[in-house]
């Protein structure tokens, strides 16, 4: 018996587009996360990017459960000494909505060159619109 590798002319990447309106921040992370992947499709191969491409909008609505919308934080440094930034989940909603889906799903993604490039094939919008129409992207009901 031989494992089964997907030539590159075999592997077809499709578009979906999700829409995030009051769906909990982390099970949307999730799903997007398995698209991304391929895990999905049946020819799905961990060195491989099998994945398809997904557009997000509606970005601004996601909704996070429980206290979380009080207590979670976004942690960045500067690099230098006391360099320390935290970000309240409010302000990161309100300033840079895309950027919270865009976190969410980069940690589940592998930490390495197939995860950058697996997200690069993520498209995040604050509202519905979206300048994807030409790939004519499916709807996503996850």
């Amino acid at each position: 018996m031989r494992t089964y590798t997907p030539k590159a002319g075999e592997i077809t990447h499709h578009w979906w587009v999700v829409d995030a309106t009051d769906r909990p921040l982390g099970r949307l992370a999730t799903q997007i996360a398995v698209i991304l992947r391929g895990k999905h499709k049946p020819m799905y191969t961990p060195h491989l990017d099998v994945g398809d491409n997904v557009v997000v909008v509606n970005a601004e609505k996601v909704t996070l459960t429980g206290k979380k919308a009080e207590q979670k934080t976004y942690f960045r440094h500067s690099g230098y000494m006391g360099g320390e930034k935290h970000i309240p989940f409010r302000r990161m909603i309100e300033t840079h909505p895309e950027r919270v889906i865009e976190l969410a799903v980069k940690g589940m993604l592998p930490k390495n060159a197939l995860g950058r490039s697996i997200r690069k094939k993520l498209k995040v919008y604050a509202g519905a619109d979206h300048p994807h129409q030409g790939q004519r992207p499916e709807p996503l009901d996850i």
